[in-house]
């Protein structure tokens, strides 16, 4: 579902800036993979996600989505395959409309939109069902303005919004860093429960070693632009965070893990 063939990106080449954000990656996720991405700062989450995204071009490399090259277009017409959350809540829905209004926004994405009521009695119905599988008590105000919203409850309606037409491809920014431990849990329950419920192949940033292990059939884990470690299976399934950070140390080379990868 997504390849990245020796993708390369440099910023601010030949400059005292010029940092390698990636350094030949390549990968290949399955139809329903869920990897989590793991690495310090600057070891290339981002650029990636954002290179995958068509934030920016790369340098050099290939990107297909589904089997298209994509490599060569810009994020806006990328938008038809790939969802993304956001780690500020405050992205990615429309704070002074409705719980509604925003899901029939969601619906309605790419499909042409006519002159007619705005949402239909049996779209608010299924937007009660969707809304309920939140257990957040979110369908018993669906008119309520997204702005009132707490952080967690608001991720969570931009899950629901991203995977509403199924995507290519999920990307999950780093979605739950902004949020208090005890509603972070529950934002990543939530995730779970959609990624596995429409079989959606997914990529999750995060700091968090123990999220990272905790969720997802893969684990990546990144070290100065390139994959360092990729772990699946029954593998992933015994990792624990002190074996990550030794099997970091063996390939990296370093035992100088980030401060802020080992304090989440």
């Amino acid at each position: 579902m997504l390849e990245l063939y020796n993708v390369s990106k440099t910023f601010n080449p030949n400059t005292v800036n010029e940092k390698v954000a990636l350094n030949n990656v390549s990968l290949t996720l399955q139809d329903g993979d869920f990897v989590t991405v793991i690495g310090g700062n600057g070891a290339g989450k981002s650029t990636m996600l954002n290179a995958v995204a068509g934030v920016f071009p790369v340098d050099s490399g290939r990107i297909l989505i589904d089997g298209l090259d994509v490599t060569g277009l810009p994020e806006y017409k990328r938008a038809k395959y790939i969802s993304r959350v956001f780690q500020d809540p405050m992205l990615g829905t429309a704070a002074s409309m409705g719980i509604d209004e925003n899901l029939a926004l969601a619906m309605r994405r790419g499909k042409f939109r006519g002159l007619r009521w705005g949402i239909t009695s049996k779209e608010r119905a299924y937007y009660k069902e969707l809304l309920a599988t939140l257990d957040l008590g979110l369908e018993n105000r669906i008119s309520t303005k997204v702005g009132l919203l707490s952080g967690g409850q608001r991720q969570a309606l931009t899950l629901l919004m991203a995977t509403l037409q199924k995507p290519k491809l999920l990307l999950l920014d780093e979605h739950t860093a902004a949020l208090d431990p005890k509603t972070a849990a529950k934002v990543l329950e939530i995730t779970e429960e959609i990624v596995n419920r429409n079989h959606l192949t997914t990529l999750m940033i995060t700091h968090n070693m123990k999220d990272a292990i905790a969720h997802g059939n893969r684990l990546i884990m990144m070290y100065e632009g390139r994959i360092i470690l990729d772990i699946s299976g029954e593998d992933k399934k015994k990792l624990t965070v002190e074996k990550l950070l030794e099997m970091f140390g063996k390939v990296s080379g370093s035992d100088e893990a980030d401060d802020k990868l080992l304090l989440s």
